[in-house]
């Protein structure tokens, strides 16, 4: 068996009995970011699940550097829940809630030969939500935490994407100007705009379309793509409630019990 294929299995077998492990065996380790995606769409295959949507991260250099990359990076999603969501965090494998808006596709974007635009994605998107992307990491943040490919490999470390009401009128509002929070348990972690994560929600999307057109994948209408953090990353314990909170474009909530 490749070792690709081998790395598939074991990240669809992490994912089904949602687990994560400590490190990774060198020689599973993807040689680059190229493989590491092709490994992903094999995960996929092996879990037979529906891809419901899909995150993108690090959209700007400060996520970038977090993240060990120097590029956005982007991964497929099999869980959409309506807020409120609760969640027992024993059965998450280190669980990240990030404030995201959440763009839910009205038809494809297939792979074509020519880019698409801005003005072509934004008028592919049926509506745009409030969100919470519950990240997940089938690796463990220790000594032993591999390099950026085997996340890549993970889907980028997607988990469930968690969304509000749709926002009315969206393309006509400041979106990008609109400060977003998150607390938990009523206490303010952070705040954040789309302007300084990502300039606004259309601009990830329309990166995603092509570099998904251009891998011959595609986006798939019905499909929700959490576009990035504003507020970066917090680590949640059990007991503790998130809320984020978009203003006047409405608030999730996710609980752990």
């Amino acid at each position: 068996m490749s070792a690709q294929r081998e790395l598939a299995r074991l990240l669809a077998t992490l994912r089904r009995e949602r687990r994560s492990q400590s490190g990774l065996a060198p020689h599973l380790v993807p040689p680059d970011n190229a493989t590491a995606y092709r490994i992903a769409g094999m995960v996929a295959e092996e879990l037979g699940w529906p891809v419901l949507g899909w995150k993108i991260a690090a959209m700007k250099e400060e996520m970038q550097k977090a993240l060990r990359t120097d590029s956005p990076i982007y991964g497929r999603v099999y869980f959409l829940k309506e807020t409120p969501h609760s969640a027992v965090h024993a059965t998450l494998a280190s669980p990240i809630p990030e404030v995201e808006y959440q763009a839910k596709l009205g038809r494809d974007l297939p792979p074509r030969d020519e880019p698409y635009s801005v003005e072509e994605v934004t008028d592919a998107v049926a509506s745009l939500h409030p969100g919470l992307e519950l990240a997940e990491c089938r690796f463990n943040h220790d000594a032993a935490f591999p390099p950026l490919s085997a996340i890549l490999a993970d889907g980028a470390g997607s988990g469930t994407i968690i969304y509000g009401r749709a926002i009315d009128d969206w393309r006509n509002l400041d979106i990008p100007g609109q400060e977003a929070t998150l607390s938990s348990n009523g206490r303010l972690r952070r705040k954040g705009t789309a302007a300084a994560a990502l300039d606004h929600p259309m601009v990830p999307l329309t990166w995603l379309a092509n570099e998904l057109s251009r891998t011959g994948v595609g986006m798939k209408e019905g499909q929700m793509v959490s576009t990035g953090t504003l507020t970066g990353m917090l680590a949640p314990k059990p007991g503790e409630t998130y809320v984020a909170e978009f203003g006047p474009f409405g608030s999730v909530t996710v609980s752990f019990t």
